[in-house]
């Protein structure tokens, strides 16, 4: 399978992409592609039945439920007929089979499954159509793998350029967020298998994330850490959420009431279950009666010392904890699992398939999607192969694949095409490829390392380059007609468990793509990374950059159907790409790592709403990503001109292709209040549109906007407060590229 499907024509790519452009063209509004994404809410209809079960219980089989009793299940109890609640990692893919009681990989030939892009991939689709895709096909890998919960999806706001799970996590603003985690979760949660919605929260760095303490303004939590967790529970109804690690105004996350009672269960109803992040539980009675049901992966001798074990078991039986506490958390994992289909009425339950060729072609379509043109000013792109004779393909990344790696959960696939693989599979037999690695991705020991410090994994990168290799590459570049520069970092270096140290190039690559750009000025640059680096050279010496991520079974045929014009790039950055480091808001204010506690200085004004109103210039701004062919806005009008506070704005813009390829556009409408009585950001996304527009031809787009949507919390009345007046939507195809704006009355 992997070699037929390798072995696609482009043709057949391209009928793939244009059917997906059609469907995407007769869908213009973004409210109505919104509406179609609604959850399933948890159903009450078997708590009679559950009330029936636990009252047959022994104490010692109800606490079972509520711990693990292998790596990644609780305890069933089997005479009831209650099953364990099987879970899985999928940030990437269904991960492989583990032994029950370790770490250790049971090396199985049933667990291949797909490669899928990471987060940051995903996120720079801006397309909620490949976010449900992304949920459903993922889901169906889930269920063919016979799991009840995927521990996903994770969309921490990304805080800093730094954070070792930036490639991961999904973008810097909490609209976008929301709009791609809803259909996420619901396209998961069609398989019966619940989605476990991650880190809650404001788990937004992995410097010291298992002690520090965040704090920050009321506001700031409710208007850019809580949206997407909030839509994920109320719109996507997703049946399960993991405690973070962190402390949260001095309560760890999973003994945390205010989050974990008042906010998720209180207010957003939610019925589902939360899990602890594995081994992020710290006591017994405080987190039980805080709010989590199943604690995982405690760092403890044996299953039974959890503190949701034995522990618990001596309090009930000490008069510490009630016995009615435990049935209630009993009660909502046995309502998990009758909402699943895996107790009461099994028929029906979904199948799944894994690994399968729909699915390689769903990582493909989300990869293609994703890929981000950011400099094309000599034309280079598309590459042109008539008369091509030869060509360099320089780099580790050419031939690396980043399915497995780092400190967190991998995929296990059998399935995942290089660039390389995909330009010798795709490029004229004509044309002579020049391989050079061109530099290693090493690592030294640390003499010093701390778990969770800002370190590598007790590694730090070599970053000298190998005078040989360095030639070889040189030489390849010399002697072909272009090149190829396929670099980056890779999952050992951008990594959970550990921030980076600044955004330099690793492993001595600004050194080689000189060396190489100098010795061919035709070189494409194209980076392979889920996190922003330091391209201010690259940027200034070479015409031509690309931007790809860990982009799943398919990256290399995504990446090379983009460089060959196949597809046309249509991705846009989901967060912003700094001149340097002090320009990020968590960096300008000085309160990034923190130390035993980490305040959020920078307020409500995360990622592009800095840069913007603080005028700061970005290398790359937020929403940003060029095409093959070019678009012109016109004709921006609202349905009216004045609203009420339940009312929904119609913003519609005519957008024309005016080049001479078929694209697609991102349209983004930001929202920007002046004279307000409260602080606001110079703008913030509160609509966005992916269409398809024919070479020649023009498309109408409408975005439709809650005037709720416009609302700011307000801290002393505790309630989201519509403020009258004036607000303008400045209509384009990044924060910083407006190219259209009208401007509303709300009453």
């Amino acid at each position: 399978m992997k070699n037929k499907f390798l072995c696609l024509s482009a043709a057949m790519m391209l009928v793939m992409v244009s059917c997906k452009e059609d469907k995407s063209t007769d869908s213009t509004e973004s409210g109505a592609i919104a509406a179609k994404y609604e959850g399933t809410p948890m159903s009450d209809e078997w708590d009679a039945e559950i009330d029936g079960i636990v009252s047959k219980m022994t104490l010692e089989e109800k606490i079972g439920l509520l711990h693990g009793y292998s790596m990644f299940t609780n305890e069933g109890v089997e005479h009831l007929g209650i099953p364990e609640v099987h879970m899985a990692d999928g940030p990437l893919g269904i991960r492989e089979e583990l032994e029950r009681m370790s770490w250790a990989p049971l090396h199985l030939e049933t667990d291949y499954a797909t490669y899928y892009p990471a987060g940051g991939g995903l996120s720079a689709t801006w397309n909620p159509e490949m976010a449900h895709t992304f949920g459903k096909s993922i889901g169906e890998e889930a269920r063919a793998r016979e799991k009840d919960v995927l521990l996903a999806p994770a969309f921490n706001i990304i805080r800093t350029p730094l954070g070792g799970r930036t490639f991961e996590y999904m973008t810097e603003d909490p609209f976008l967020n929301k709009s791609l985690v809803v259909p996420y979760v619901v396209g998961v949660q069609e398989n019966n298998v619940a989605a476990c919605i991650k880190h809650y929260a404001a788990n937004n760095q992995e410097t010291n994330r298992g002690t520090v303490d965040v704090l920050m303004d009321e506001r700031t939590l409710r208007e850019i850490y809580l949206p997407a967790f909030h839509d994920a529970v109320t719109k996507a109804n997703a049946y399960s959420v993991m405690g973070a690690y962190n402390r949260f105004r001095g309560d760890y996350l999973c003994e945390n009431p205010y989050m974990l009672q008042n906010i998720l269960r209180d207010e957003w109803g939610f019925k589902g279950i939360v899990i602890s992040d594995w081994d992020a539980v710290h006591s017994t009675k405080k987190a039980l009666e805080a709010g989590t049901d199943l604690e995982m992966g405690t760092n403890k001798p044996s299953f039974e010392e959890f503190y949701f074990a034995k522990p618990l078991l001596a309090e009930v039986k000490a008069g510490k904890v009630s016995e009615a506490e435990v049935d209630k958390h009993a009660k909502r994992i046995l309502k998990l699992l009758y909402n699943l289909k895996a107790m009461g009425k099994k028929e029906g339950r979904a199948k799944g398939s894994i690994a399968t060729e729909a699915h390689f072609k769903d990582a493909y379509s989300i990869a293609s999607e994703s890929i981000i043109l950011l400099k094309n000013s000599e034309s280079l792109l598309p590459l042109n192969t008539n008369g091509l004779k030869s060509v360099a393909v320089i780099g580790a990344n050419a031939d690396k694949k980043h399915a497995q790696g780092g400190f967190g959960a991998g995929v296990k696939t059998k399935h995942e095409i290089t660039p390389l693989a995909a330009l010798k599979a795709k490029l004229p037999k004509s044309v002579t490829i020049n391989y050079a690695e061109g530099y290693k991705t090493e690592f030294k020991p640390k003499k010093e390392m701390k778990f969770g410090d800002v370190t590598q994994e007790a590694k730090e990168t070599v970053n000298d380059l190998d005078p040989k290799m360095l030639a070889e590459a040189v030489e390849a570049a010399k002697k072909s007609d272009v090149a190829i520069l396929v670099v980056g970092a890779n999952r050992d270096y951008e990594t959970e468990a550990s921030d980076r140290t600044d955004l330099t190039l690793p492993f001595g690559q600004q050194a080689l793509i000189s060396a190489v750009t100098k010795a061919n000025p035709k070189t494409i640059v194209v980076f392979v990374a889920g996190s922003p680096y330091d391209l201010n050279q690259v940027e200034k010496e070479n015409s031509t950059i690309v931007w790809n991520w860990y982009n799943g079974s398919e990256s290399g045929n995504a990446l090379v159907d983009v460089l060959l014009g196949n597809v046309n790039p249509s991705g846009k950055l989901p967060w912003t790409m700094p001149k340097r480091i002090e320009d990020s808001p968590a960096h300008a204010t000085k309160s990034f790592p923190g130390g035993a506690t980490e305040e959020y200085k920078e307020g409500i004004l995360v990622g592009y709403r800095w840069f913007d109103t603080k005028n700061v210039a970005p290398l790359y701004p937020f929403g940003y990503g060029l095409s093959y062919t070019t678009f012109d806005f016109a004709n921006a009008k609202t349905d009216k001109k004045e609203y009420g506070n339940d009312d929904t704005i119609k913003v519609t813009v005519e957008v024309k292709n005016t080049g001479k390829k078929d694209g697609k556009e991102v349209v983004q409408l930001y929202a920007s209040k002046a004279e307000s009585k409260v602080q606001r950001a110079a703008k913030e996304l509160k609509g966005f549109n992916k269409v398809a527009v024919k070479s020649g031809s023009s498309q109408k787009v409408t975005i439709e906007v809650p005037v709720k949507e416009l609302a700011y919390y307000n801290v002393a009345s505790k309630k989201w407060v519509v403020e009258p007046g004036t607000y303008t939507f400045k209509l384009g195809n990044s924060s910083r590229d407006i190219k259209a704006e009208v401007s509303v009355t709300v009453k």
